[in-house]
């Protein structure tokens, strides 16, 4: 079972889920007229690849492809809802993604690390408490931005699809059988999800950065953006480390603050929004299935 879970993962997209396993993956969306389309298509080499057995390494492989398989994956859902055909893919799909981490490190990185430098120069804090504060800062960001967005009735809907993404996988994960009435009553939490990764990331960052000690702004700046794959790595192996050993009650009270924050990021789903994240798990381990036969 161990082996096998943490293979699959899954995501909300516009009106939908998409579900990836080890060798395929699946986007199943709820269309204007109401009917559940699905999307599949095989997962690239690199899920199969060596490279991903490599601690710290493989989470930095796997979150980037996993990042541009989430873009495509909500292209797809927008043409599904609005009938074009637009694709999101090669240095298009590159240049997004690289606009996307410029402007998420300027903001969530770079900004609280000039506060906390200002508020060292001019109200006299010392380096561990400049640390602190640029932590605390980035802490804060994470969470306003997170609660800003839900307030939108279009993220309220993707938000209640990740909810669905979450319950459907406890339900497989448990045995039960996946039916909508059933995978209703499962938690809306589940411990390797995105966001206790963005969470874990940043409270590391406060250890991390404030190992370095003082440092000028330039250089500051530049061990923000040098230490993020290093902070990426970190995050990616202590999410695993902890999603394999949920039987300890240390581990589950080291993982409570990620479940809580997690209630920003979920909603609870409609029977609809149900069945169209079962739809899309059953496609994904259809394939599965068939590729290990």
């Amino acid at each position: 079972m161990e082996e096998r879970m943490p293979t699959y993962g899954g995501q909300a997209v516009i009106e939908g889920v998409m579900m990836r396993g080890r060798q395929s993956v699946a986007i199943a969306m709820r269309a204007p007229d109401h009917q559940i389309v699905i999307h599949q298509e095989p997962l690239t080499a690199i899920y199969r690849s060596q490279i991903l057995k490599i601690p710290f390494v493989r989470g930095l492989i796997g979150l980037w492809d996993a990042l541009g398989l989430g873009m495509r994956a909500l292209t797809i859902s927008a043409n599904v809802q609005t009938g074009e055909d637009e694709k999101l893919e090669g240095p298009a799909l590159y240049l997004t993604l690289g606009l996307s981490f410029a402007l998420g490190i300027a903001i969530f990185f770079l900004a609280p690390a000039l506060v906390g430098q200002l508020g060292e120069r001019f109200l006299g804090l010392n380096s561990w408490w400049g640390n602190l504060v640029e932590g605390l800062i980035r802490l804060i960001l994470l969470i306003v931005y997170i609660w800003a967005v839900g307030k939108m009735p279009e993220i309220k809907r993707v938000f209640a699809y990740h909810g669905a993404e979450h319950k459907t996988i406890n339900a497989f994960e448990a045995g039960a059988e996946l039916k909508p009435e059933i995978v209703s009553g499962f938690s809306l939490e589940h411990p390797r999800c995105g966001t206790s990764f963005l969470l874990t990331l940043v409270l590391l960052s406060v250890l991390l950065f404030g190992l370095l000690g003082p440092l000028p702004l330039g250089l500051r700046l530049l061990s923000r953006i040098l230490l993020l794959p290093v902070l990426a790595g970190l995050s990616y192996e202590y999410i695993r480390w902890t999603a394999h050993h949920l039987d300890l009650p240390l581990v589950r009270w080291m993982i409570r603050p990620n479940m809580a924050l997690q209630h920003l990021t979920t909603r609870e789903p409609s029977l609809e929004m149900l069945e169209v994240s079962i739809a899309a798990f059953n496609a994904m381990h259809k394939d599965e299935t068939a590729v290990t036969l």
